[in-house]
């Protein structure tokens, strides 16, 4: 299967994807991922990206179409694309790729979720600065007061995790969508699940459509 999976900030998108890339083996390329990367290394583009990041502004296309582009040429088919694409200019990038390579999209799915549960779950994240484990105050709090479970390290709030940073990213998201969800409607491979409620509630919701999907019974047809 080839997969976009989409979803506004905290929708679980990230989380869900990796259960996907486990149960039906597939290669697992995301935008947050490869961005955080290049900002980790404090490489010239990462350093440049963080700031775009902590506005709250999306980083230019030009920069992550070049980046997801460059991973698609070694991972090809057989894969899940995980917060791609999230402009029109990049929906045309990555449309002129795949016609190129002769590749096709079997599902375009979004993971929704409202803008109070978005603050919520961002807002509360909490970050370890070492080894990376993720808590939340309410959902999954630390054992340790501020400090992590794991290696004792203080746990630190990115700055495009505060709440006015959250919900500037989540109106960006909504905008620049709609033309996206559109567009793949049209294609007749979008659906939009219910991202709501705990992770095992949500992926009841997922893993049918995916395993319908699998089975190639019938075409697709997508949902409103």
């Amino acid at each position: 299967m080839n997969i976009l999976l989409f979803g506004p900030p905290g929708s679980g998108k990230s989380t869900h994807a990796r259960r996907i890339v486990e149960r039906y083996g597939l290669n697992y390329i995301s935008s947050g991922d490869i961005i955080r990367e290049e900002i980790r290394r404090k490489s010239t583009i990462g350093i440049e990206m963080e700031g775009y990041l902590s506005r709250g502004e999306l980083i230019p296309d030009t920069i992550v179409n070049t980046l997801i582009i460059s991973k698609l040429r070694r991972q090809r088919e057989n894969f899940i694309l995980d917060g791609y694409p999230r402009t029109p200019e990049q929906v045309i990038t990555l449309e002129n790729y795949l016609y190129d390579h002769g590749i096709k999209l079997d599902l375009a799915m979004e993971i929704f979720i409202d803008l109070e549960t978005s603050v919520e779950r961002i807002s509360g994240r909490r970050i370890c600065p070492n080894c990376g484990t993720v808590y939340h105050i309410k959902f999954n709090p630390p054992k340790r007061g501020e400090r992590c479970d794991v290696c004792g390290a203080l746990l630190i709030q990115r700055k495009d995790d505060m709440p006015d940073i959250v919900e500037r990213r989540y109106n960006i998201y909504m905008k620049n969508m709609e033309p996206i969800i559109k567009f793949y409607r049209g294609k007749g491979i979008y659906v939009r699940v219910d991202g709501s409620g705990f992770i095992e509630e949500v992926w009841k919701r997922i893993q049918p459509l995916l395993d319908y999907i699998r089975s190639r019974e019938s075409p697709f047809q997508g949902v409103p």
